[in-house]
């Protein structure tokens, strides 16, 4: 996967219009860039979701489910998203990707 920063772009009116975008080339398509969001346990107690990248947590929760549902609110809500839940250990238990993936499984 390569990341691609686009910057910019000429309006039909040959105007300047300018943005910043993140986008991937995988697999010969060109795609925005998902969120991606961790449910981690929190070493002080309960759980938290984070967005990949992030330095603070989205939220805290007292349980992993309310942190799992708000996770998947969240990812769901860009368009293009993930969820990792990790266990206690903190090793990825499952993950769920919301909109086009571009790796679906087998099935």
């Amino acid at each position: 996967m390569y990341k691609i920063l686009c910057v910019g772009y000429l309006d039909n009116n040959m105007n300047h219009v300018y943005f910043i975008s993140n986008y991937s080339f995988f697999g010969g398509k060109l795609m925005a860039t998902r969120k991606v969001y961790h449910v981690t346990k929190n070493p002080t107690g309960g759980w938290d979701v984070r967005k990949e990248g992030g330095e603070r947590a989205s939220g805290h929760f007292d349980t992993k489910v309310e942190a799992v549902d708000r996770g998947k609110e969240l990812a769901k809500s860009g368009g293009l998203g993930q969820i990792k839940i990790h266990g206690q250990d903190g090793k990825i238990q499952t993950e769920h990707t919301y909109g086009d993936d571009p790796c679906p499984p087998d099935g």
